[in-house]
């Protein structure tokens, strides 16, 4: 399998939610579906590495190669909310 080159965004928080984004080659695009959202099985096997409780929670449609992933805030999560 080819390697491409994911770029990971810092995490930011509201007050439910973790959240972080990440950006995938412009080339790697057509792998991504953009009518729905991915199961954890889809994204892993485009690559992506993050924790335990992420799932993909949306799609921006005006920059389809960063995909937007959240999870709940567990007790110890940063507390500066965004």
């Amino acid at each position: 399998m080819k390697k491409y080159l994911l770029h990971y965004s810092t995490n930011y928080y509201d007050p439910v939610y973790e959240y972080k984004d990440v950006r995938v080659p412009l080339t790697m695009l057509k792998r991504v579906p953009r009518d729905r959202l991915m199961t954890e099985e889809e994204w892993r096997r485009l690559g992506i590495k993050l924790e335990h409780g992420w799932e993909h929670y949306m799609i921006y449609c005006r920059e389809p190669h960063i995909l937007l992933f959240r999870r709940k805030k567990t007790e110890g999560d940063e507390k500066n909310d965004v």
